[in-house]
């Protein structure tokens, strides 16, 4: 399996240093944060999403903040630097949540406009395949972010991992084409050693089971999926 995250400074900084809030966050429709985390003589900026400020949903239990820590370690579990370092915090200035590295992005930018360059649709055809394995019910076009260093990020990941099939996405560019043989590689080792108990403990009873189906069913079709439901896209789109 991939090493362990434990010993990654930003992790350690995250897990450990004293938060700030400096503002709430536009635009959400649940409560996010931007908050300052100092530790080691180092300060990061981040986002913080306290359980206590979500909305509730007749389809998601409570507790989608731990979905957020957990697509970070499934994107650790596969090596695939997809999502921004990503932890739970018991002790957050507004109790319980998750606490995500902030990415300094070029906020113009979205997968619609980074789609226009050729350049970006491998990092993009890898979201989109990391996606299908979280079930992702909620990937817009904003949800997909460029940095200052041309790194494509993905975040906002509070509607996966649910048993049902409820993949709502804006990346349907690249349905039904073969997925890269060395990404395949990393679902196979993955689905060889098993869900790694970081990870599965963030989930509810049969998800994991059904996170483990999905690793099954991409290493049987090897392809990106086509949209099987009348409502393949999240909204808005942005």
């Amino acid at each position: 399996m991939v090493p362990s995250p434990e010993g990654d400074p930003t992790v350690s900084i995250l897990l450990g240093g004293e938060m700030e809030i400096q503002g709430r966050m536009p635009w959400s429709s649940n409560g996010t944060f931007l908050v300052t985390v100092a530790a080691e003589g180092r300060e990061l900026a981040a986002i913080y999403k306290p359980e206590r400020g979500e909305r509730p949903l007749w389809d998601f239990p409570g507790g989608l903040y731990r979905r957020e820590v957990a697509a970070y370690e499934l994107s650790v579990a596969l090596g695939w630097a997809v999502v921004p370092e990503t932890v739970a915090r018991e002790n957050g200035p507004l109790g319980p949540g998750s606490l995500q590295r902030f990415v300094d992005a070029d906020f113009e930018q979205h997968y619609f406009t980074l789609l226009e360059e050729e350049a970006h649709h491998h990092a993009l055809r890898q979201m989109a395949v990391f996606d299908v394995l979280a079930n992702n019910a909620d990937r817009k076009g904003g949800h997909c972010l460029i940095d200052t260093d041309g790194h494509i990020w993905g975040i906002d990941h509070g509607l996966c991992f649910h048993e049902q099939n409820k993949l709502r996405t804006v990346i349907w560019d690249f349905a039904d084409e073969p997925v890269d043989d060395e990404w395949m590689d990393d679902v196979a080792r993955l689905g060889a050693c098993g869900l790694p108990e970081a990870l599965v403990h963030l989930l509810h009873d049969g998800e994991a089971d059904a996170l483990a189906k999905r690793v099954r069913n991409l290493l049987r079709t090897r392809r990106l999926p086509e949209p099987r439901s009348d409502r393949p896209y999240p909204w808005p789109l942005i």
